[in-house]
């Protein structure tokens, strides 16, 4: 009896190599992306407050704090998330690569 519904997904070699998806440089670019709109963001934000009058002349060490302060530590999470994640993985041992004393 034919099978009706939704065909199955080719496995062939092709298909497998398409089907990988690179995250660590997928990641990498939305946290580029996410990073650039909040110092998009808060740049025209402090831009409009200079330009208000209502700077005290106080906050230029603010200023690098919040452009930059949450962007490096979302950096530094997704590394240690990365390290975390990697020791997860199961490491493969071929047979060859055994030595002969463990036989």
């Amino acid at each position: 009896m034919p099978f009706y519904g939704i065909p199955r997904r080719a496995r062939t070699p092709q298909a497998k190599e398409l089907a990988l998806f690179n995250w660590r440089r997928g990641l990498f670019r939305i946290w580029l992306l996410l990073s650039v709109g909040w110092i998009m963001s808060w740049t025209n934000y402090l831009i409009i407050y200079f330009l208000e009058g209502r700077s005290t002349g106080n906050d230029f060490l603010v200023i690098p704090i919040l452009l930059l302060g949450p962007p490096v530590a979302l950096l530094i999470f997704g590394i240690a998330a990365h390290w975390t994640f990697r020791s997860f993985q199961v490491v493969e041992h071929s047979v060859a690569t055994r030595s002969p004393e463990a036989a």
